[in-house]
């Protein structure tokens, strides 16, 4: 009966040791995802990644499409203008004051893993 008890611990020790790789959280995914263009990936790295990396600001992570998908499901111009104007904790211009509008989108089309129309 010991010896029983004794594998089964065992079996199950082994088998909690699982290195399958996990997909990466979205946490991790928005610390890390830049987009492709320097351009735009140098205005994210110092505008927008403050917040849409950091999940204790509220704000909508980037790659998290579920997060994403009501505030694109609003359109473009409601997105541009919340970019523009601001948006209960969005700052106005989202702390890039010289974005162009075409930046916005972009940045957007990025962080919500969508494109939108520019």
């Amino acid at each position: 009966m010991r010896r029983i008890l004794f594998l089964s611990v065992l079996l199950g020790l082994l088998t909690a040791c699982d290195n399958t790789p996990k997909p990466p959280s979205e946490r991790a995914t928005a610390a890390t995802a830049m987009p492709a263009d320097p351009a735009l990936a140098q205005v994210y790295d110092t505008s927008c990644k403050l917040c849409h990396a950091n999940p204790a600001s509220g704000a909508p992570l980037s790659g998290d499409r579920a997060a994403w998908r009501p505030r694109v499901a609003q359109g473009a111009d409601t997105l541009l203008d919340h970019s523009i104007n601001g948006y209960n904790g969005m700052p106005p211009m989202g702390l890039c004051m010289q974005c162009s509008e075409e930046q916005f989108l972009g940045l957007i089309s990025f962080m919500a893993g969508v494109e939108l129309p520019q």
